[in-house]
């Protein structure tokens, strides 16, 4: 799903300090529901995984940044997916 005009002012908004070429850092504002096809270790990024073939699937207004998933709940999926117990991960 391509950003639409609409959601290109939406996140130009919440932009929240310098930008690079790559890195636009945001305010934790708006919801973004993703799909993706599995996780890997990376050292590339700050969380130490990657998603692969990540997908926006819609935009949830309808939700708070309170009511989303955090970092942890994405490195539990991971554990999972490699046969770990999650606490075990860190």
């Amino acid at each position: 799903m391509p950003c639409s005009p609409g959601k290109t002012q939406r996140f130009t908004e919440l932009a929240d300090g310098p930008t690079d070429a790559y890195v636009v850092k945001l305010r934790p504002e708006q919801v973004v529901e993703i799909a993706f096809d599995g996780l890997q270790t990376s050292s590339r990024y700050p969380g130490g995984m990657a998603l692969r073939f990540a997908r926006v699937v819609r935009y949830r207004d309808d939700k708070t940044a309170a009511e989303a998933d955090t970092i942890e709940t994405v490195r539990a999926i991971h554990a999972r997916s490699r046969g770990e117990d999650a606490a075990s991960s860190d």
